[in-house]
């Protein structure tokens, strides 16, 4: 039997997060594109005294348990416990996701002498609940300017971060945006509603939104949990708006398609908290894309160029109540307008897709 010829050996590369991998969409496609492009495949996160089993996948899975799940004594023991891992298992290429998972990553680079990459989801220092504390800021913004230059490659979600990375750091940025794949919308559901996914935290216009509703005679659906998820539920009951906004609590990702393709439009709002939420370019836009409805977001950098290039969505510059009742008044009595906005829709899901924008992951990953 002949050996292997080196070139027939399918590098190993592990992909760090700190989340229990249940609901990362963006990470199942990254490791389902590697694992189509023969790589082989481990995806490690951590295991919650509420994680549910996770699902057979193309890929390794991998969850590491800790005694502390918060705080810094958290973040401290999910580290050690990462890289003794990396240590005593079989790895080639790590990619570090997020700031909270770059420093295993450069540490085995010294110890086994792997390649790395950092995949930033965010620009992690310039997150709403890390600038707010400065020192937790600078913290993160030193461990940025540390480790991100040490990474043979690095790659991010927005083309205005990945400049500003360019700009600081004098190096090549990749960009790899978070689209979906393609798919079809089947209508099945006579509600007119309007649908909001993804975290409910601060500054994500949640609490405007539900105000807005006080002036509207229609339903708000709201698909996620969050820090301010409490906040928000006796919001609607100050303002008696049992009736009209429900909430639907953790969707799991093959069940909230079901939530998109029916919403007559999405919402995408952001306070400008941050750089992090300035240059951002949410999942959720694109999402609403393939569902083919047309949504209302922030008129900010990265909606601007992408509406500029196909006009899906209303932009409104401020954050207020006033805005948003208008924005979505005008899709309701407008139904050219909102046809107009839903036909090109229909056009630009051809082309912010994942099975095109993959093509930009696999190319990173083949170069090192």
């Amino acid at each position: 039997m002949n050996p292997k010829k080196k070139s027939d050996i399918r590098k190993k590369i592990v992909c760090t997060v700190i989340n229990d991998l249940t609901t990362d969409q963006r990470m199942h496609r990254i490791c389902d594109a590697l694992v189509e492009a023969e790589f082989d495949v481990v995806l490690i996160g951590r295991k919650l005294p509420s994680s549910k089993i996770l699902p057979q996948r193309k890929f390794q899975q991998v969850r590491l348990k800790c005694i502390w799940n918060k705080g810094f004594l958290f973040y401290l023991e999910y580290n050690i416990r990462l890289t003794l891992w990396l240590i005593f298992h079989k790895v080639d290429i790590v990619n570090a996701v997020d700031l909270d998972t770059i420093a295993p990553a450069w540490l085995l680079s010294k110890i086994k002498k792997v390649q790395t990459v950092y995949d930033a989801h965010e620009w992690f220092p310039y997150c709403p609940e890390i600038i707010s504390r400065p020192s937790v800021h600078q913290f993160w913004l030193k461990m940025e300017q540390f480790f991100l230059p040490k990474m043979d490659a690095v790659y991010t979600v927005s083309q205005s971060i990945a400049q500003e990375f360019s700009k600081l750091y004098h190096r090549e940025i990749g960009l790899v945006r978070n689209m979906p794949i393609q798919r079809n919308p089947q209508k099945v559901l006579e509600n007119k509603y309007i649908l909001y996914q993804g975290a409910l935290n601060i500054g994500r216009g949640l609490e405007e939104l539900i105000s807005a509703m006080s002036y509207l005679k229609m339903e708000l659906w709201i698909a996620g949990e969050g820090d301010i998820e409490q906040e928000l539920k006796e919001k609607v009951i100050t303002l008696n708006l049992q009736d009209q906004v429900k909430f639907l609590g953790k969707v799991e990702p093959e069940n909230l398609w079901y939530y998109t393709e029916n919403a007559w439009i999405g919402v995408n709002l952001l306070e400008n908290l941050g750089l992090n939420y300035y240059y951002s370019l949410a999942n959720k836009f694109f999402d609403y894309v393939q569902a083919e409805i047309p949504q209302i977001t922030m008129d900010f950098p990265e909606y601007q160029k992408m509406n500029l290039e196909c006009e899906v969505a209303i932009l409104i510059k401020n954050l207020k109540i006033e805005d948003i009742v208008e924005a979505i008044l005008k899709l309701n009595q407008d139904l050219d307008g909102y046809n107009h906005l839903k036909n090109q829709c229909i056009q630009a899901k051809r082309q912010w897709n994942w099975d095109i924008e993959k093509k930009n992951l696999i190319d990173i990953y083949e170069r090192l």
